[in-house]
């Protein structure tokens, strides 16, 4: 079983810097992004993985590359970020400005997906990280990282609209005893 599950969100990118929607548009990381993404090598300090999955995405591939755990890098979809639908590309703001109170994590996106769908993707690789001998690291984007911190502590999907995570952030889930529990939050 994994001794602790790291999850890195990828660093910046340009619509990540402004606040748009980034679903399954696959756009690399910025120069400050990359930079940053490179300071992650000596922020992991030690730690040896024993698997490492990640978001088949550009700019999470790109962020694990320069972390240092690019040849160990194992694809995996359940690692996507949430599929935005008709809000890809576009900021909360101009969402609300046609759908007043829209709230993510409650509404879901319309042509895309719905909290508890990608809560389904972070059960599975969840379970896939739990049947590693070792400690594990995510690479992969804002949103789903945050709901696998949520369904990691037995939430629902949902919830994970408490959990704000920035760009480059590391987070590291473990167990006190059998119990799951979050070791370290956007770090």
């Amino acid at each position: 079983m994994a001794a602790e599950v790291w999850l890195i969100r990828h660093a910046e990118t340009a619509w990540s810097k402004a606040g748009r929607h980034t679903g399954r548009t696959d756009i690399p990381l910025t120069e400050e992004g990359r930079a940053h993404a490179a300071t992650l090598r000596a922020r992991l300090g030690d730690t040896t993985f024993a698997a490492v999955f990640v978001s088949p995405l550009q700019r999470a591939r790109e962020t694990a590359a320069l972390a240092g755990l690019g040849d160990a890098a194992q694809p995996r979809d359940e690692l996507l970020e949430y599929d935005y639908g008709d809000y890809e590309g576009i900021t909360t703001d101009e969402i609300r400005q046609a759908r007043p109170g829209w709230y993510l994590w409650r509404d879901g996106a319309p042509g895309g997906e719905q909290p508890d769908d990608v809560g389904a993707r972070a059960d599975r690789i969840i379970a896939e990280a739990l049947s590693v001998d070792g400690d594990v690291a995510l690479v992969a984007h804002g949103h789903v990282l945050r709901v696998i911190g949520a369904r990691w502590t037995e939430q629902p999907a949902s919830f994970a609209g408490r959990l704000a995570l920035g760009t480059g952030a590391l987070c590291r889930l473990g167990f006190e005893r059998e119990v799951r529990t979050i070791r370290a939050w956007n770090v």
